[in-house]
């Protein structure tokens, strides 16, 4: 039952030495991009930011290997990373001090933000590093500054929430992606009215409302979830909240794909990047922001895998529907009111929610102790129901646990009742998109009428093709 808003809790925002949720700019694999055209003012520019980065990165001992360089040209986006030389398992592309890291706890301004901690808690756990880059990104003389040059222009980040809002309901109706940038721009506006101007107007010698503005303030957010990473979590710390969010100079200029050739590891004293598969002279070398989905990559990084190279694609049934999909094959008042007892019940077990999803894999579904038991519980007689009640939820008989791991292949092998209400939630799933499949894989097999789409019209056809793939192939396998 993952919030699919970023903004609304900090859990979850990230995975193990992988990016935040949030956009890269122009990034899209499997294709180049560029913001601006070869040898322009802006291409020149961006040159000028890039040897001005690579300097501060040795005045500050970040160590770069001489087989790799920062470049624009051959890379899936705007910058990334290429091999000079072929590259083996284990080679340490950069080490990066953790004294070059930006976080709150490094910022020129971390004795005010440590000063108002108790002031500035949010149920994101960001607004620290977000003051910190209000004031970093707008100060003339940070630290940070020729790292920071590198984004002269944060309006080229182009996550959906920065779309026209008819423009976001016509291409992603139906992914989950307008309710996600819904609940981010109610939290963006609370956070900022509620914490980030009280501090500042405390503060008028370091910020000004009139500078530090609400809309440089979500383009920040934006960078913040197109560019930093998260301090993983030791094991015996799974209980703990997440680390708050850091920026991480030349880690975040490698580009992500499902199939990542590099990671990011810690240590006490730094932070490394290391290749986990061989690559050649040429190659682009590419990290991992974790098991994504494509829905989560354009919400998050603005871009998408064209199918079928994202292998952590999902496709989400609302729970709703599922309870929906039950009241409408229940032919009298006793059984919707038996659906809705179940539902309750499922609800009290915190099975289910109202904004919970079922998340559906390639392979198997991702939510599979909620789905199964969910799946079980509609489809309960009257009598079965109360006995399931007296147990409290509990069921002795050790073949109920094998009904719960949903692979595809147990799939194929539910109770025909289940198959039946898994089959019509999928029906109601797929009438929620403006479009349907084969209307879709006409669009994406005729080239010149693809390539005639704008970069969000792409993304978003992307994201809706492989979320209807996945959901056809459930159909499938419960037919």
């Amino acid at each position: 039952m993952a919030d699919g808003s970023v903004l609304a809790s900090q859990g979850g925002a990230g995975t193990i030495s992988t990016k935040l949720r949030g956009t890269r700019a122009a990034s899209c694999p499997g294709r180049a991009c560029r913001v601006a055209a070869e040898n322009s003012p802006a291409e020149d520019c961006s040159t000028d930011a890039i040897s001005g980065f690579l300097g501060w990165c040795k005045k500050v001992g970040l160590e770069l290997s001489p087989k790799v360089c920062v470049s624009r040209e051959g890379t899936v986006a705007d910058y990334g990373m290429l091999a000079r030389e072929d590259l083996q398992v284990g080679e340490v592309l950069f080490t990066i001090p953790r004294a070059a890291l930006l976080s709150q706890h490094t910022t020129s301004i971390q004795a005010l933000l440590e000063e108002g901690q108790a002031s500035l808690q949010s149920q994101s756990g960001w607004v620290p590093l977000l003051l910190s880059l209000l004031h970093e990104y707008t100060a003339r003389n940070s630290y940070w500054q020729p790292y920071l040059s590198l984004w002269p222009d944060l309006k080229s980040l182009d996550h959906p929430m920065f779309w026209p809002e008819e423009e976001r309901v016509q291409l992603l109706q139906g992914t989950g992606i307008l309710e996600a940038v819904d609940k981010d721009l109610a939290n963006i506006h609370l956070e900022y009215t509620s914490l980030i101007l009280p501090f500042m107007e405390s503060h008028p010698d370091i910020f000004d409302p009139k500078l530090h503005t609400l809309e440089l303030y979500q383009r920040l957010v934006a960078f913040v979830m197109a560019y930093s990473f998260q301090e993983p979590l030791d094991e015996d710390e799974d209980e703990k909240e997440p680390n708050p969010p850091m920026m991480v100079p030349m880690a975040d200029i490698l580009n992500h794909v499902a199939s990542n050739n590099a990671n990011l590891e810690h240590s006490p004293e730094c932070l490394r990047m290391v290749m986990t598969q061989p690559v050649c002279k040429g190659q682009e070398i590419f990290n991992t922001y974790g098991q994504m989905a494509n829905w989560q990559l354009v919400h998050m990084y603005g871009f998408a895998e064209p199918y079928p190279g994202n292998t952590n694609d999902t496709a989400d049934i609302q729970m709703v529907t599922v309870r929906k999909a039950a009241l409408e094959r229940a032919r009298t008042a006793a059984e919707q009111q038996l659906v809705s007892e179940q539902w309750d019940f499922l609800c009290q077990l915190e099975m289910v929610g109202e904004e919970g999803a079922f998340v559906i894999g390639w392979e198997e579904v991702l939510t599979e102790e909620e789905l199964s038991m969910t799946l079980k519980v509609l489809c309960m007689s009257v009598e079965e129901f109360e006995e399931f009640k007296e147990k409290d939820g509990w069921e002795e008989d050790t073949s109920e646990e094998e009904d719960s791991m949903l692979s595809n292949e147990m799939i194929r092998k539910l109770k025909a009742s289940r198959k039946k209400l898994l089959h019509d939630s999928v029906l109601l799933t797929l009438a929620s998109y403006n479009s349907d499949l084969n209307a879709e894989q006409d669009l994406l097999n005729d080239k010149v009428a693809y390539g005639k789409l704008s970069q969000r019209e792409q993304q978003a056809l992307h994201v809706r093709y492989g979320q209807k793939k996945i959901l056809h192939q459930l159909l499938e396998l419960v037919q």
